[in-house]
């Protein structure tokens, strides 16, 4: 119903800045919020961020507060992750997902990309 593909992951020097995307096709007028997870090597998966439809309303886990920056482009059906003054235990597979609007959990997820901070 929904296809998430992220992209922009690559290898960053503590200190530096990428910006992650996900492009959403299909039936993207049933998304609602939307989000960022990671995972690192041997870790469980852990919630980054999220942004409601609108982008009105957004959400970050206190490790990234300050330094990423959620937003969303619906004419573009693309949510953006903004990634500054990254540091070594940013490192992992980032995963943007979707809600479904009548859905309580991130039912749609993409395949992941590679950010690895490392100098």
């Amino acid at each position: 119903q929904v296809q998430l593909v992220e992209s922009g992951g690559g290898l960053a020097q503590p200190g530096g800045s990428l910006r992650l995307s996900c492009a959403a096709s299909g039936r993207t007028f049933i998304i609602d919020d939307m989000a960022w997870f990671r995972q690192a090597p041997g870790k469980e998966r852990d919630f980054v961020a999220a942004t409601s439809r609108r982008g009105g309303i957004t959400n970050y886990a206190d490790s990234v507060k300050g330094r990423f920056t959620i937003s969303r482009d619906n004419a573009k059906n693309t949510m953006y992750l903004q990634m500054n003054s990254l540091k070594t235990e940013d490192t992992a597979v980032y995963y943007c997902a979707a809600q479904k609007w009548d859905d309580q959990t991130y039912g749609y997820w993409g395949q992941g990309t590679q950010v690895t901070v490392s100098s």
